[in-house]
């Protein structure tokens, strides 16, 4: 980490003028009950097996001489309860998504334009000491700066919770806590789901500039596909407040079920929120440590107090408060 460096490094190396690609349906669209038979296609179900604690990749876990047999019963209980919760439509799938025209603006921020007028999307950007020609990255460089013409970006917010707490009671009133963990578990994988079918639609149909992608399932948990979809709070975009803007933008509550709890998680929590990038050279990255220079910049573009960014990104600090 180089206290009181120049951050800005990484932009240069990204290129747009070719790249820009204007979406067949801007703005919002809303997906009321999005059809659970057809998330299920959806599911990535290692992250399932994670959760109870059993280690190795869908489906070859089946075949651990260790795990397996435990992993292949949890599995078919896991199904047989969304089989039922499939019958009986017990819980609901909804999404929203945008996608709107934006640009870069100094370095490290994206000024979106809507119908209620212009947003600001606030980015950081990685500051540790990398090889000569590796770039510090920030999501931002993945939008062109207003001399390459209009660019796009797209944000979302999906949910497969919507009825879990009803469930949830039921089997806690019959004494079934194994039954009411695994419901959990799979409004999840079913939210994640709804991302991943969510992100496919927008590619090839909603924005439409990967039309000809024909990825299975395992392509799709691959990540082979082309753009990103980071969600605030996570190691590319690491504060959680900027969700407030990502809810804001998109009318989450009212167009898809889920609300924001005072500390910026999800309600119902199996949901899932984030950005669109379509650039080619889009890719996940970690923010990592950054310095006091790029905290003081931050909580400026911001308009909040430095204490109040720090508290946020307190993970990635790279110095003590």
């Amino acid at each position: 980490m180089r206290e009181g460096s120049d951050y800005e490094l990484g932009v240069s190396v990204i290129k747009h003028a070719q790249y820009i690609m204007k979406p067949n349906n801007p703005g919002i669209t809303v997906f009321n009950n999005i059809p659970l038979e057809t998330l299920r296609e959806f599911i990535d179900w290692t992250p399932f097996f994670m959760s109870w604690e059993l280690r190795g990749k869908y489906p070859a876990i089946f075949n651990d001489t260790t795990v397996g047999a435990e992993a292949l019963r949890i599995f078919d209980d896991a199904n047989v309860i969304l089989d039922k919760i499939i019958h009986d439509n017990s819980l609901a799938a909804k999404a929203v998504c945008g996608i709107f025209p934006a640009n870069r603006v100094g370095d490290d921020d994206v000024e979106l334009h809507c119908d209620s007028g212009q947003v600001m999307l606030y980015f950081l950007r990685q500051q540790s000491q990398k090889s000569p020609g590796t770039p510090n990255l920030c999501l931002a460089d993945f939008i062109a700066p207003k001399e390459y013409g209009e660019d796009y970006i797209g944000a979302f917010a999906v949910t497969a919770g919507i009825g879990l707490e009803h469930i949830v009671r039921v089997f806690e009133a019959d004494h079934d806590d194994y039954s009411a963990i695994m419901a959990k578990a799979i409004a999840d994988r079913l939210a994640e789901a709804a991302a991943e079918w969510l992100h496919f639609k927008v590619r090839t149909e909603l924005w439409g500039y990967a039309t000809t992608e024909t990825l299975n399932n395992q392509g799709l948990i691959d990540e082979e596909y082309q753009g990103i979809r980071p969600a605030p709070g996570y190691p590319a975009c690491p504060d959680h407040t900027e969700k407030k803007t990502l809810f804001a933008l998109l009318d989450v509550e009212n167009n898809a079920g889920i609300w924001l709890t005072e500390n910026y998680a999800m309600y119902p929590a199996a949901a899932v929120s984030g950005w669109y990038f379509a650039h080619p050279q889009s890719k996940y990255f970690p923010i990592g440590k950054i310095g006091r220079d790029q905290v003081k910049d931050y909580a400026r573009r911001k308009g909040m107090s430095i204490e109040e960014v720090e508290r946020w990104l307190s993970p990635n600090l790279g110095y003590e408060v």
